[in-house]
């Protein structure tokens, strides 16, 4: 017999003997899925956006299958998708509050400085590697465009160099809040309407020269907000969420200008 045909029969009957093997495996350590998870798959929007805390619309359905995970946590979906799920599941539908993102900076191009001019690529993450931005205030937007890059429905529009989110478009999917490499931008929820447009958290002179409409440390707002609704960190306002705040004379009386109303 010669030595080709030997080493092909050999070969080849290996070749078998690794099939079969592989066969015998996939039989033996088969394991069969939930038919309920493909089900609840197929109630999801396909978003993949995260925004539930999963990896996608196929791991949250896993994990409300074999984890007993909440069926409130699709925003792209909001409360048809959710009485969808109850319905299947059988269980009560309790709608979570729905969120939305805000950039907490008011600085655009024509209230806040750049300290120097910069050439490089059109991403935020880029430009802050660059001196840590050319934007004088080291804490504001540097308007990039990054969040807006991986917003899924368009929510977020850059104007004079800051981002800014449209709250009727937002979805509360947080792909914006991780894309943001000076860490601005927040999930709210959507039922509140006055916020602080600063993160600055220097002292009240520096603040001045580096934006016209930063938070300076003065506590007014603290003294005229019900219910202890904004707070200071440091020399920086900040809006506790968690509590109403409806006394809209903190934006009228704030002498930093960054307090505003949004409905």
């Amino acid at each position: 017999m010669s030595p080709i045909l030997i080493t092909t029969l050999a070969i080849g009957g290996l070749g078998a003997i690794c099939a079969i093997s592989l066969a015998l495996a996939a039989k033996f350590f088969f394991v069969k899925e939930d038919p309920r998870i493909e089900q609840v798959v197929n109630i999801l929007p396909g978003a993949n956006c995260g925004g539930c805390g999963y990896a996608g619309c196929a791991d949250y359905a896993k994990a409300i299958i074999t984890e007993n995970a909440a069926i409130n946590l699709c925003a792209p979906g909001g409360c048809e998708v959710m009485e969808n799920l109850a319905r299947m599941m059988g269980v009560e539908a309790v709608a979570a509050e729905k969120k939305v993102a805000i950039v907490l900076c008011g600085g655009d191009s024509t209230k806040a400085p750049r300290k120097f001019k910069y050439n490089g690529v059109a991403d935020c993450n880029s430009a802050a590697a660059v001196n840590g931005g050319d934007k004088l205030c080291k804490y504001g937007c540097l308007g990039y465009g990054s969040c807006a890059r991986v917003c899924p429905v368009g929510a977020i529009e850059i104007k004079n160099n800051l981002a800014v989110v449209h709250p009727e478009l937002c979805i509360g999917c947080g792909a914006c809040v991780k894309a943001c490499p000076r860490g601005i931008i927040k999930l709210i929820p959507a039922s509140r309407s006055i916020h602080v447009l600063c993160s600055s958290k220097d002292r009240g002179p520096d603040v001045k020269k580096a934006c016209q409409v930063g938070c300076i440390g003065c506590t007014l707002c603290t003294k005229l907000a019900e219910n202890e609704a904004i707070k200071m960190d440091g020399f920086l306002a900040v809006v506790d969420y968690s509590k109403e705040l409806k006394n809209e004379k903190v934006a009228e009386k704030c002498p930093g200008k960054c307090i505003i109303k949004r409905g």
